[in-house]
């Protein structure tokens, strides 16, 4: 593993993996929130029921699978039009990405995770390092699925 991505950068890489096994295992695909800070991250995704502890083992045991795979990460930069033509609407999420905005920058993990993203990423998802999810809380009111995690060596 590289070691020359900060804390920061591994963990808001880890977001989009952690992202892609979510719908990978669950077909929740909306996060309404996001948020990574040295080594610790969170993603809130939009879902109609409480999930197992199964189903909450198979995210973490998927999102580290894509880590070992060393899949290639692609960063694109392109305009807006360009961006909706070639992956539609789900490169957003549903915290709103203002209209005025026509230059897009574009995480793309080819069958896992495509999304506008303007942050740093690492260049591979090996160099994220293990994750693990360390809670998790579903808000049924809501319909939120609040999973906190950390990137480990």
């Amino acid at each position: 593993m590289s070691q020359h991505f900060s804390l920061d950068t591994r963990s808001h890489t880890a977001i989009h993996i952690v992202k892609g096994a979510v719908v990978k295992v669950l077909g929740a695909k909306w996060s309404t929130s996001a948020y990574s800070s040295r080594g610790h991250g969170g993603l809130t995704v939009q879902y109609d029921r409480k999930p197992s502890e199964e189903e909450i083992q198979l995210i973490e045991k998927q999102a580290n699978i894509k880590v070992q795979e060393n899949q290639q990460i692609e960063i694109y930069e392109m305009s807006r039009k360009m961006a909706e033509t070639r992956w539609g609407q789900e490169i957003y999420d549903l915290f709103p990405l203002p209209i005025e905005i026509k230059k897009l920058k574009i995480f793309y993990l080819p069958g896992w995770n495509v999304n506008t993203c303007g942050k740093e990423h690492t260049l591979s998802t090996t160099e994220v390092g293990a994750i693990k999810i360390k809670k998790w809380r579903f808000r049924a009111p809501k319909r939120f699925l609040e999973l906190s995690f950390d990137v480990e060596y």
